[in-house]
């Protein structure tokens, strides 16, 4: 079987388990997701299976969206409320006031990553060196923050939407909120409602899946990772250099397209220039 499918992660489950777990459910071994969510987070978590897998590269940068949950006046050393306690502090705070800070982390910002996170430093995961009890210094990234918006706020707490590039920490973001407040922040709640094309109204429950007798019915096409390139039908002979990984003429305008044989196969995703298409990526079965 070869695809994708939207999973809507539940809480407690990290993305590792989601693919292992889906490794039986369809029976390979060629099984990859598109972008690490906390296990305390839910929502969209897509799966690639078979030779969808060759796909998960260009899902990499996709942007994501997510709703989360700002806790104000509450300081942890993993950024969110699983984490240990650091620092209570009162809040005393509008919703002008909240508001108003708001503009300050949209748009191109600084993050240092946290200590709790699967990033590597000199080979080693800051996760599993803040578990011994160390921390090593990390170097500010730049992410952007394409939309954040304040959904409700009760004081004490807030409801973001952020709309953001690969890279983004919610976690981080929430912690550097709180401190630009003066009162400190963490995360209490997040969940992804988009990653790239990919809804939370598409996304299947995992418990339904683990359940199905059959599976396939949830996998969407390896092409629908590539909806905003326009198709382009090849002739037997051009088809034929395709699957040979060859080169070939093809007088339309410069850019990136869908390619697809005579059958209708997807069969890669192809780059035009001065009117010779070359394979960027391929997707056909190989008998």
């Amino acid at each position: 079987m070869d695809g994708i499918v939207i999973v809507d992660k539940p809480r407690d489950w990290t993305s590792q388990d989601v693919t292992a777990r889906l490794r039986r459910v369809f029976g390979t071994r060629r099984i990859g997701h598109g972008g690490t969510l906390d296990p305390m987070a839910t929502g969209v978590l897509p799966v690639f299976v078979g030779r969808a897998t060759r796909g998960v590269e260009f899902f990499e940068h996709a942007e994501k969206t997510y709703e989360a949950t700002l806790r104000l006046g509450l300081v942890t050393d993993t950024e969110d409320i699983t984490g240990t306690v650091l620092e209570e502090r009162e809040v005393q705070l509008s919703e002008p006031e909240f508001l108003g800070i708001l503009p300050k982390f949209r748009g191109e910002i600084q993050q240092i990553p946290p200590m709790y996170s699967a990033l590597k430093v000199n080979g080693q995961k800051l996760c599993d060196l803040a578990r011994k009890g160390r921390e090593v210094e990390r170097q500010p990234r730049p992410v952007t923050i394409f939309e954040l918006e304040c959904l409700s706020f009760s004081g004490r707490e807030a409801r973001l939407r952020i709309r953001c590039s690969k890279g983004t920490y919610i976690r981080t973001l929430c912690r550097d909120m709180g401190a630009a407040l003066g009162c400190g922040g963490c995360m209490a709640q997040l969940r992804r409602t988009a990653a790239g094309a990919y809804g939370i109204h598409e996304a299947v429950p995992l418990e339904t899946l683990l359940e199905t007798d059959t599976p396939e019915q949830y996998l969407r096409p390896v092409d629908s990772l590539f909806a905003q390139y326009p198709p382009v039908k090849l002739t037997p002979r051009q088809e034929l250099r395709c699957r040979n990984g060859n080169a070939f003429s093809l007088p339309i305008p410069d850019g990136t397209y869908r390619v697809y044989g005579g059958g209708g196969e997807f069969l890669a995703l192809s780059r035009v220039e001065n009117g010779v298409m070359s394979t960027i990526k391929s997707f056909f079965s190989v008998p």
